[in-house]
């Protein structure tokens, strides 16, 4: 069907509102270089994220510890990366506070840092921290004198790395200074701090595990404000703040409380469930249940649903799925290629997940090889026996009885990032069309591109172009045109367009030639006639699944996507 497209190479759109609202990365900057001293706090998941705005915090600091704390597992690198990244999104979604990550070494060297930054940047993050110790690290209050430094020099290229990756200036990379840890003195301090600060640092933390901050003062006197310093008095914490504020200290950290704080809470409250046999004496000293909704925005959903779920139309989703996947040869012999496991669990159920994500509850598959084995829940498969010898638009009449006034239809060996629906659902149009724009030339190994061709070029500096769709060739060039994109075989048709694609079908299944019609002529035909198919640009974030190799790369896919 489709190519695959550059996997995670750019940035998803930003709608007008949130560009108008002063963006996070603009918000942590302002705060490292405040006039004033400030403050951030710790917080390790979502309903954490939210509670420190609400107790009046001007930002968050995702601490390592925290977050590694809260999965369960120790402050040595053994939560993964990725997983870090996911968790922050949910923080990030909670919130309108800037997160400073707490990045360790950077999870690797320079590559893993550039990667690094372009993943938190699509998420909003602030900016990030990352201390010039060996990967993997250890926490720097266990056996801090024992654990290596980096070298400076190859810390300076991480820090380089870092900033020359980052698309939004105000983005901030601070390096965390670990000389004090490590037992050597304040001028080995001094030296790195200067070298970070040349490299492009925005900001320096020196860390120590004193329970004077003699050593910080020191630090901070000879320092001079050359760049905003940051501080984390975990074990100096009975030093006044106005020690801090006269010695220019620009952000104060408290780094890791509100998990502490849970982890007694919780404690003390298992302790009495599991004495008492009962919950007279933990109710009324616990949070509510209508708290925990009141945190997790069920007041929010109540009013969204009310706004506009009035007469909302059901949504649906048909898949196309009916082919075996010729080009995957033994793996497809006992399955159709829609039931090929993809990062432990079949292509299927990825869109599935997709679908519930949204709201899409009423999900048909149109099988055909090895339908019987399609085994996934949440959904309606429907069976078109005659796959082998028909093409798409015959799977799609299988469906004909199912259509809705709203639904999403889309080829069933699709991976996408989820802000490709999310964007699609936001569309008004009659029909709407996803088309990539980021590589509108480049042949793939499958032969099977659909370009698309389209009133407007992609335009990446203007949101929400009214680019219309003119035709879909297999053909990268069309005389001295060249194509815009490609469509990515998925599609929403709404109110009106339903009726379109209707009298569509009915006018190809006259044809003698219906049978072996694809999804690329009804669009054709659709613009034929006169209709409007409105464009969708996208960039990237997506890939199908035609071959092996392929099926390596959607695993790794997989594995980064939200």
């Amino acid at each position: 069907m489709h190519a695959i497209t550059s996997c995670l190479e750019s940035t998803p759109p930003v709608s007008e509102r949130a560009a108008a609202r002063l963006r996070k990365t603009t918000q942590l900057k302002n705060l490292l270089r405040s006039a004033q001293l400030e403050f951030i706090l710790e917080a390790h998941n979502g309903i954490s994220a939210r509670i420190a705005e609400e107790a009046g915090f001007k930002g968050i600091w995702a601490s390592g510890l925290a977050i590694s704390a809260q999965f369960g597992v120790r402050d040595n690198n053994e939560a993964s990366w990725t997983q870090v990244v996911d968790m922050l999104e949910f923080m990030s979604d909670a919130t309108s506070i800037p997160i400073l990550l707490d990045g360790d070494t950077g999870y690797g060297n320079f590559n893993n840092m550039r990667r690094l930054v372009r993943k938190l940047e699509q998420r909003g993050i602030g900016g990030v921290c990352i201390e010039d110790k060996i990967f993997p690290k250890t926490n720097s209050f266990i056996d801090g004198e024992r654990q290596p430094l980096a070298d400076v020099a190859e810390f300076c290229g991480k820090i380089a790395a870092g900033k020359d990756s980052q698309a939004d200036d105000d983005f901030c990379v601070v390096a965390r200074v670990e000389a004090l840890i490590a037992g050597w003195d304040v001028p080995e301090a001094l030296r790195r701090a200067e070298a970070y600060r040349r490299a492009g640092a925005d900001g320096i933390l020196i860390h120590s595990k004193l329970s004077r901050p003699d050593q910080i003062l020191e630090f901070a006197a000879e320092w001079g404000n050359r760049a905003p310093l940051v501080i984390v008095p975990t074990k100096y914490y009975s030093t006044p703040v106005e020690v801090f504020r006269k010695a220019k200290i620009s952000l104060v950290i408290w780094a890791n409380h509100l998990i502490r704080s849970a982890v007694s809470a919780m404690q003390n409250v298992a302790e009495q469930i599991q004495r008492d046999e009962g919950l007279i004496d933990v109710e009324d000293r616990i949070a509510s249940v209508d708290e925990i909704f009141r945190l997790q925005g069920a007041d929010e959903l109540a009013a969204a649903q009310e706004r506009y779920s009035s007469g909302r139309r059901d949504i649906t989703a048909i898949v196309l799925g009916a082919s075996r996947g010729d080009d995957l040869a033994s793996l497809t012999s006992d399955r159709p290629k829609l039931m090929l496991p993809v990062g432990g669990k079949p292509l299927l159920r990825h869109l599935v997940d997709k679908f519930k994500k949204r709201g899409i509850d009423q999900i048909m598959v149109v099988a055909g090889y090895k339908a019987e084995t399609i085994d996934v829940s949440g959904v309606e498969v429907l069976v078109n026996d005659r796959y082998a010898a028909t093409g798409e638009l015959v799977s799609l009449a299988r469906a004909l009885d199912r259509f809705t006034d709203d639904m999403v239809v889309l080829y069933g060996d699709l991976l996408f990032r989820s802000y490709i629906l999310r964007d699609l659902m936001e569309n008004d149009a009659e029909i709407t069309v996803v088309v990539d724009s980021s590589s509108q030339t480049r042949p793939t190994a499958s032969g099977s591109d659909d370009f698309a061709f389209c009133s407007e070029p992609d335009d990446r500096s203007t949101w929400g172009q009214a680019v219309t769709l003119t035709r879909i060739t297999r053909s990268a060039h069309c005389g001295d045109k060249q194509a815009d994109g490609r469509w990515i075989g998925m599609m929403r048709v709404r109110g009106a367009g339903r009726r379109w694609l209707e009298e569509a079908m009915a006018a190809l299944g006259a044809q003698a030639d219906f049978d072996r019609l694809g999804m690329p002529d009804l669009l054709n035909f659709l613009v034929a006639s006169g209709r409007t198919v409105r464009v969708w640009y996208i960039h990237g974030h997506w890939l199908d699944v035609n071959s092996v190799q392929d099926l390596e790369c959607a695993g790794n896919f997989a594995a980064g996507q939200s």
